[in-house]
């Protein structure tokens, strides 16, 4: 077994070749993790069209947008800054631009400080204190809480750490209302019982990544079919919470058969891949990618249904 801080021959320097202007824009792109932004942004603008009952002003819309993807952006740099060590050694991120050494650490950490003080410049100045106090928060708990201190200790990892990836939710709430309620409460579990599956579908189809780097996910210390068993465990809690939006917000019908409709399919893939888990651990059997894209699907309808629904009623 690979120890984290050891590394391996050959993985550091993938390219013999200078990197071009491209290549290092392209790098610092991806130091921010875009698809990840990509999903936060989704839990946010549609949160706000809630909100508003209908459509929010587009320079509060933009002004909401572009700070939270500076903000998750940011966070997304420390990550990759602090887990450089780990990356090299994963086939999954070892393409990352801080193992191929086309952006120095120090750059970097440079690069992320720029985004998060933009990030917050931006939400205090055009949308509100409180939604900027929200991002500063799930970026520090995304760095501090989640890559520094449980990550690598605690099979939890995810389970709290993916609070941080909940905060989407309050920041569009806040942006149009400037407080806070239980309905965007209600969305933050949605999301935060959504994460588990979600991740542990991923780090299934990686395990032996993690195992190498001595990251204890789910699947590198339990057995697959214990995966399934929490997955669908998780999976039955965020389809019964994402009904309570209905009477806690006052929804009309679209949503509520939405979030049926949705969390039906969900859930058969759950089980699934639980019952494919049984008796194998063999991952072209389980088959746990088709789990992490179901889940992708999933968690953005739910939101599409949930800006969908008040302009239906209008």
């Amino acid at each position: 077994m690979t120890y984290v801080g050891q590394s391996r021959p050959g993985l550091t320097s993938p390219d013999a070749a200078p990197a071009t202007v491209r290549d290092v824009v392209s790098a610092y792109v991806g130091l921010t993790k875009p698809r990840v932004i990509e999903l936060l942004l989704l839990t946010t603008v549609p949160v706000m069209f809630f909100a508003e009952r209908g459509v929010p002003g587009l320079g509060l819309v933009l002004a909401t947008v572009v700070g939270g993807a500076l903000s998750a952006g940011s966070a997304s740099v420390f990550n990759c800054v602090y887990d450089r060590d780990i990356d090299e050694q994963m086939r999954r991120t070892r393409r990352r631009a801080l193992p191929r050494h086309i952006v120095s650490p120090r750059a970097a950490l440079v690069f992320g400080f720029v985004l998060g003080v933009a990030s917050t410049a931006i939400l205090l100045l055009w949308v509100n204190p409180l939604s900027a106090a929200l991002s500063v928060t799930a970026n520090a708990f995304y760095v501090f809480g989640y890559t520094m201190l449980l990550k690598r200790r605690t099979t939890q990892n995810i389970v709290w750490g993916g609070l941080a990836g909940c905060f989407p939710a309050l920041i569009g709430w806040t942006a149009v209302t400037g407080e806070l309620s239980w309905v965007p409460v209600v969305l933050f579990a949605v999301v935060f019982f959504w994460t588990p599956p979600h991740t542990w579908a991923l780090a299934l189809r990686y395990r032996e990544d993690y195992a190498n780097v001595d990251v204890p996910m789910l699947p590198v210390v339990v057995p697959a079919r214990e995966v399934g068993r929490r997955v669908v465990l998780y999976s039955w809690v965020m389809v019964a919470v994402s009904l309570l939006l209905w009477p806690v917000a006052g929804t009309g019908p679209f949503y509520p058969v939405a979030a049926v409709v949705l969390g039906a399919v969900f859930l058969v893939e759950a089980h699934r891949m639980w019952g494919r888990a049984a008796g194998t651990e063999d991952l072209v059997a389980i088959q746990p990618m088709r789990l992490f894209h179901m889940s992708n699907l999933y968690l953005s309808l739910l939101f599409v249904a949930v800006a969908v629904d008040p302009l239906i009623q209008r």
